[in-house]
């Protein structure tokens, strides 16, 4: 029950915070938190501590938790990410998760091509190969977690461990796309074979190819979707200077 508890507290206050019904700069106290939201102190304190941890809110003795600002949210956390694609950030949402992936996925698949182990390419051909099946077969939820997978192990391959540790956010962008409806009723045969030339590529050693592949979903995800973000403002975070 506790953490049945902890986590509508996190939900109600990260989801009003990402979405500005509680503004940044405004402040909270934890006595009034537990009077409204009918939890103990307890349930407050560590929900407080996971918002800190993204980035939302800071807490600070004798004055209470402090609404910060997107400038200072954790970019990479789920939640944040899960919040901002439910709310009118969507765009930008998406915008930043695209434009991390066309810079990162097809580097992670050519280092792949070059240094991944034996089981790492043997499951990449059976995952494509099983994409390619539920996506004909027009089973999009099968589809999502193979192409989550497909994902996470590409750059999980590429023996970089902090590409492989974006595996997260990208989760979060592949799952988002499909709640929201933005994907077809049906995987483009064109996107599935793009997949499958992935998987061969990396198999078969041949970077270039597994790069040219990679390339060619990333920007057939980003014209699909790019009018959702039209004409919305960018973000300019400098955290060497936050820092100083």
């Amino acid at each position: 029950m506790a953490t049945s508890l902890h986590a509508h507290v996190v939900e109600h206050l990260g989801s009003r915070i990402v979405s500005g019904q509680i503004p940044r700069g405004s402040i909270l106290l934890a006595a009034d938190l537990e009077q409204r939201l009918q939890v103990s102190r307890s349930v407050i304190r560590e929900a407080v501590r996971v918002l800190a941890q993204s980035g939302l809110v800071t807490s600070t003795k004798r004055v209470g938790i402090r609404v910060m600002g997107a400038e200072s949210w954790n970019p990479y956390d789920d939640h944040v990410i899960r919040w901002r694609l439910a709310s009118d950030q969507k765009g930008t949402q998406l915008r930043s998760l695209t434009e991390l992936r066309i810079s990162v996925e097809p580097m992670a698949a050519e280092l792949a091509a070059e240094v991944a182990p034996e089981t790492m390419r043997k499951e990449l051909m059976m995952i494509s190969a099983q994409m390619s099946h539920y996506g004909r077969q027009g089973d999009l939820r099968r589809f999502l977690e193979l192409d989550i997978r497909f994902h996470a192990l590409v750059l999980a391959a590429s023996g970089n461990e902090m590409f492989a540790n974006l595996s997260t956010p990208i989760g979060a962008i592949l799952r988002g796309r499909t709640e929201l409806g933005l994907m077809p009723e049906r995987p483009h045969e064109e996107a599935l074979l793009w997949h499958q030339s992935v998987a061969d590529a990396i198999s078969n050693s041949d970077s270039a190819s597994a790069r040219k592949n990679m390339e060619s979903i990333m920007r057939r995800t980003h014209n699909e979707i790019c009018s959702l973000w039209e004409g919305q403002p960018r973000l300019f975070v400098d955290p060497a200077k936050d820092a100083k």
